[in-house]
C-alpha cells in the first residue's frame, strides 16, 4: 500500500495509533499516550516561540530507504516548504526532526531513525525521553544544545514557554 493510500483510506481515520511503513510498504503501528501528545504540543510551542522563517509540524511523514517514518514533531524552513509544497510523504527531511520516546521504542530503533532522517537531509535530530528531557544531535555529534534553536530548553517537563 502506498503512503497516500493509507492516508486517504477511511478505515485508518481516527485510530489511536501512529502509522509508519517499513521498506516493503507494510503498516507498522505504535500507540501514543496523552503525555506524548502533551510533549508534542510543548515542543511545537517552543519552536514557534524561538524560530522564525519556517514552521513546526506534527506527525511529519518522511520517505526513507526503510519506508515512511513519521516524526513526532519537525520544523521546516520556508524554503523547505516551498520545495516540498504538499508532498505526502515528504521526499526530504525538514531541518529539525524530533522523536518522543514511548514505552514501545527501543534505543536501536531511535538510532536507526536518526540515521534515516540524516540521510534524508535533516540538520538536527532531537530525542525527547519519557520525562521530557531532550538530547540534541547533528550528523556527527551529540550537542549540548540545538545549534538551530540554541535557546530551546533541555527539558520540557514544566511548561515555561
Amino acid at each position: 500500500m502506498q503512503w497516500q493510500q493509507i492516508c486517504d483510506n477511511p478505515l485508518f481515520r481516527d485510530m489511536p495509533f501512529k502509522f509508519e511503513t517499513n521498506r516493503r510498504g507494510q503498516i507498522v503501528m505504535s500507540p501514543a499516550s496523552n503525555q506524548h501528545g502533551l510533549y508534542q504540543a510543548r515542543i511545537v510551542r517552543w519552536l514557534s516561540t524561538l524560530l522564525t522563517g519556517g514552521e513546526p509540524l506534527v506527525e511529519c511523514g518522511i520517505q526513507t530507504a526503510e519506508g515512511v517514518k513519521v516524526a513526532d514533531v519537525a520544523w521546516g524552513s520556508t524554503a523547505f516548504f516551498k520545495r516540498n509544497r504538499r508532498a505526502n510523504p515528504y521526499q526530504e527531511a525538514p531541518e529539525i526532526v524530533v522523536e518522543i520516546l514511548s514505552p514501545s521504542n527501543t534505543t536501536e530503533e531511535m538510532n536507526e531513525k536518526k540515521q534515516l532522517y540524516f540521510a534524508m537531509g535533516a540538520q538536527e535530530f532531537w530525542l525527547c525521553d519519557s520525562t521530557g528531557n531532550l538530547d540534541f544531535f547533528n550528523r556527527d555529534d551529540v550537542l549540548s544544545a540545538s545549534r538551530l534553536a540554541p535557546l530551546f530548553p533541555v527539558s520540557i517537563e514544566s511548561d515555561d514557554a
